[in-house]
């Protein structure tokens, strides 16, 4: 059977036997149209001054990244912003490839921002969390 299969935005031709696994390449790559491009988001208004704090918390988002290994679902979420953890204390917990996966803290420090949730997908490399 012949399949056309789309790679780095390249079209290839593809021909699998029947029975057999491995797939020969038959056909030359072609660019294909690169998407439309989204259309810009309004600015946004500007926030009101936040209230005056005894002990200032590390900006949103500062620090270290802690990013996903690996692609996969997030089952739980451990942590939340502003929470201090240790190294080693679990963050979230992973679903891939049918196993659960602990990410744990990298480092002691203070987690300044959380950009997923319970059930959200995830790829590999992808900040899940800041910790500083």
């Amino acid at each position: 059977m012949k399949y056309i299969v789309v790679l780095n935005g390249k079209k290839y031709e593809v021909e699998v036997e029947k029975g057999n696994a491995t797939a020969v390449y038959a056909g030359k790559a072609e660019p294909m149209a690169p998407a439309a491009p989204a259309p810009a988001a309004a600015p946004a208004a500007p926030a009101a001054p936040a209230p005056v704090q005894a002990a200032p918390a590390a900006p949103a988002g500062a620090g270290d990244p802690v990013k996903s290994p690996m692609p996969g679902t997030i089952l739980d979420v451990r942590v939340s912003a502003n929470q201090a953890v240790k190294e080693g204390d679990i963050l979230f917990i992973l679903e891939a490839m049918k196993m659960e996966n602990e990410i744990v803290a990298p480092r002691a420090g203070t987690i300044t921002s959380v950009t997923v949730t319970k059930g959200s997908t995830v790829q590999t490399d992808q900040v899940i969390a800041t910790i500083q």
